[in-house]
Parts: C-alpha cells; structure tokens; sequence
C-alpha cells in the first residue's frame, strides 16, 4: 500500500507536522529524505531495509560516496543532498557557538564535540578558546592523527591560545576505536597541557574524550 493510502495520521509528513519530528523513529525521518520508495515498496519499507543493512541510522549518515550508492534507492542525487544536508548541520552547530556566547551547559558543549569530532575517521585533536566569562571565541582542530594517534603538542596549543587572547580552553579529541575511555596517554597529555596553559595562566577547563557514547569529560573523573 502506498504511503498516500495510509491514515493521514500515520504518514511521516503529516505526523511531523502535527506533532513534531522527535515523534518519528528513524524510518520515518529517513522515509521523508527518500520522498519515493520502489516499485511495490513504499518509502518507509525502503528506509526500513536501509536502515537493516547498514546497521544504524548513523552508519548510513557516515557511508562513503561508493557504499551509499552501492544500495538500490540510492544513487548519487541523493548522496549529494544527504552531504548537504548534514553539513547545514555542521553550520547550525557553528552558529550556535559562535563568537560571544557564553558557555554555561555542559551538554551544550557535548552537542557540538559530538557532532563535529565523533564519525571522523581518523583521530583529530581540537580546542574551545574562551575568554574570562568563558564565552566562545573559536573552535580550532589543531592536530590530525592516522587511525589510532595523533601527536599533540603543548607549546602550539599556548600558541593558539595566546593568538586568541583566550583566557580558558576546553579541550576535546575522538577515538575512531568507539571506546571513549581516556588512555594512559591521554591522561599524560592533559596534565602536559594544563601545566603548560597555567604558566600564562590560562585556564584548562575540560578535557573530553568521543567515542560513540555520549563525550567523556576527564574534568569528571577528576583527572583536569
């Protein structure tokens, strides 16, 4: 039966207009992105059976070109505007940490680590400068590592934080691993880096870590 058949309260659309696109599983929300299903397949039944072979609806989202058009309903009109869409995201994210706003929510703060560091493939290392009423003044990924490290070095963080006349710093890198336990190294290069940042009496606020859970935030723990 085509989705045009259903109850009018049961179609994605009209559910998400009514009541809101939190309401919808992810079928639903995938259902509208798709717009059409195949022949004898409404779009709901193809975003289900998406959904099945890629595993999650965060696999799909961070599929390569070659595997996402591989599947039959996709193809590269929608990749496109799947890539769209998803850097629009990115964009929002920016917009709502940008330049003066104060940072006073520490899930505010996991939000945007998450989105920008968690399905990076390899291990990227990135700073949160911030003034003295700890408003944001600039997110920087300082350092790029290959699948399982990436080499961090104080001395250009200071830099940064210097260039920014940041008076406090949140810092934050992912483990492609998934694991968002902090290492040994990690727990050596966050003391590396605080001591280094008091010198000029910059403050550390915050280390976190992304893995494929909610940002570990080592302040937490008790290890900043």
């Amino acid at each position: 039966m085509a989705i045009t058949d259903w109850p009018s309260g049961e179609r994605p659309r009209e559910k998400l207009l009514s009541h809101g696109a939190a309401t919808l599983s992810d079928a639903e929300l995938l259902a509208i992105f798709l717009r059409i299903g195949l022949p004898g397949k409404s779009a709901v039944e193809l975003a289900r059976e998406l959904l099945h072979s890629f595993g999650s609806l965060r696999q799909l989202l961070a599929a390569d070109k070659q595997r996402f058009c591989a599947h039959q309903g996709l193809g590269p009109v929608k990749y496109v505007q799947l890539q769209a869409v998803l850097e629009m995201t990115r964009r929002h994210l920016d917009e709502e940490l940008q330049r003066g706003e104060e940072l006073t929510s520490a899930e505010h703060t996991r939000s945007y680590l998450r989105h920008v560091l968690r399905d990076q493939r390899s291990e990227q290392f990135g700073c949160l400068f911030l003034d003295n009423r700890h408003r944001v003044l600039q997110w920087e990924v300082l350092f790029k590592g290959t699948i399982d490290a990436a080499a961090v070095y104080p001395r250009v963080v200071v830099e940064r934080a210097l260039c920014h006349n940041a008076a406090a710093v949140i810092v934050a890198h992912n483990h492609p691993s998934g694991v968002s336990e902090p290492s040994r190294a990690d727990i050596t290069i966050t003391k590396r880096l605080k001591e280094a940042l008091a010198l000029l009496d910059i403050r550390m606020l915050d280390h976190f870590i992304v893995g494929d859970h909610e940002p570990v935030s080592m302040a937490e723990l008790g290890m900043v």
